[in-house]
């Protein structure tokens, strides 16, 4: 996190999101200054609270894309949620400390994962011994002369050898696996307890008796398994859990997607009461408090939220004030452009005409697109937005699937490398009458 710099995390951001200049910088600047945090001296440290970020824009613009790219950037603790799914207390659904867990969970997977790494190696070491006893025991010295002995050690050691080589990666051998029990019951507890459904839930899967049954399974195989088997006895679960929950306390980000439709607009009846609820409930979260979880008391003083909406029907100022102030940082997101259409078209890393092109490619058919196609494509995309709902960048998927169909559908049968050009005139005539026909444009959304 040393070297990941506002600006580099803005140019990691670049590689797939276009436009949305503003969000990428105040996203970068609170991301760096987790990890400013971690460096001041300790008295100070816990009087610093992060800036709590609210995007706003249409569908479509990248804020969900953000939220992604975030998480395989950062290496801290990080889960988005949609603000939609949770309902007040006493309402059937999920309540708002689930988000907690779930941070804590990631957490706890991330470490194990890191753990593992670590001992990699030696579990590795370990688990090549296991098979080797299997595909080679020791024969057993009151059973045989001095002479034999040496004789059986001799071949032995050739044998390693080749099995260093991988010579004996697809003998079979039999192995003593752990099987996985199937649950004698599911647990359900009462709405709004995930925490002590989750328990009862790991009770009641360790009360079944740990069962090994032999099979017989490649040397690959098997060394995947006993790897996995002696990498869980050199970790530490009890440090893993205790690093776990003090990442997801002081490095964990929450982006809680969709808090537009948590937001009413001052009813005093119907759902509206139930979403005010909601932002009642998620309150104390963001301002900080302590949520019980499986693997301990976690705090939430310290944890980042990136919220993101579209605020269609309602506006930010439609959230309960005490809601507002925990999120500073307001965010507009820029809507998309034709020319950031052909932008999203060619430059992301993940642009969708690369895509296709990987896809067709695996048939053997060589895509191109011509610069005039990718244009039309672009422009009709943005007439389609302005004359129908704006789903943003979503559209290009809908335009796209339109116009390729035909190709997608008929080269599956055709055997041999082929080219196939893309042209302007091949886009005109293939979508003029869905973007001229209104009864017609249903079909692409």
């Amino acid at each position: 996190m040393k070297d990941l710099t506002p600006q580099k995390i803005v140019k990691e951001l670049d590689k797939y999101i276009i436009s949305q200049k503003n969000a990428k910088k105040s996203v970068a600047i609170a991301l760096r200054n987790r990890w400013r945090r971690q460096q001041v001296d300790q008295d100070i440290r816990d009087e610093i609270n992060p800036n709590n970020i609210i995007l706003i824009g249409s569908t479509g613009v990248g804020k969900t894309e953000i939220s992604r790219r975030l998480s395989l950037l950062v290496g801290a603790p990080f889960v988005k949620v949609e603000a939609s799914k949770f309902t007040e207390v006493g309402y059937v659904g999920r309540d708002v400390e689930s988000m907690v867990r779930d941070l804590v969970a990631f957490s706890v997977k991330q470490v194990k994962v890191q753990k593992e790494n670590e001992v990699q190696d030696k579990a590795l070491r370990n688990a090549n011994k296991r098979i080797l006893e299997l595909l080679f025991p020791k024969p057993k010295k009151e059973s045989f002369s001095d002479q034999e002995l040496d004789r059986m050690e001799k071949t032995r050691d050739k044998l390693k050898k080749k099995f260093k080589n991988k010579e004996f990666e697809d003998k079979e051998i039999k192995i003593m696996a752990r099987s996985k029990p199937m649950p004698m019951m599911q647990v359900m507890g009462p709405a709004g307890m995930d925490d002590l459904t989750s328990n009862l839930q790991d009770m009641m899967d360790n009360l079944a008796p740990k069962k090994k049954k032999s099979k017989y399974v490649k040397v690959s195989e098997a060394r995947e398994l006993f790897v996995k088997e002696e990498s869980e006895k050199l970790i530490d679960m009890d440090e893993v859990v205790k690093l776990a929950v003090s990442r997801a306390e002081q490095s964990g980000i929450i982006f809680l997607d969709e808090i537009d439709k948590i937001a009413g607009q001052g009813s005093s009846s119907g759902p509206d009461v139930s979403r005010e609820g909601v932002q009642r409930d998620i309150l104390p979260i963001v301002e900080g408090s302590i949520v019980n979880t499986k693997f301990g008391q976690v705090k939430t003083d310290h944890v980042l939220f990136i919220s993101a909406g579209a605020f269609h029907v309602c506006k930010p100022s439609d959230l309960i004030p005490e809601l507002q102030g925990r999120f500073p940082i307001r965010v507009e997101m820029d809507d998309l452009t034709n020319d950031d259409f052909v932008k999203i078209l060619l430059r992301p890393k993940n642009a969708l005409i690369k895509q296709y092109q990987a896809l067709m490619m695996s048939e053997g058919v060589d895509l191109e697109f011509r610069k005039d196609a990718i244009k039309e494509i672009a422009k009709i995309s943005t007439d389609l937005n302005h004359k129908m709902e704006n789903i943003g960048a979503r559209r290009l998927h809908t335009v796209m699937t339109s116009l390729l169909d035909e190709i997608l559908f008929d080269e599956a049968n055709n055997k041999g490398s082929k080219k196939i050009i893309i042209t302007k005139s091949f886009v005109t005539n293939k979508l003029k009458n869905i973007s001229d026909d209104e009864d017609l444009r249903r079909y692409i959304l």
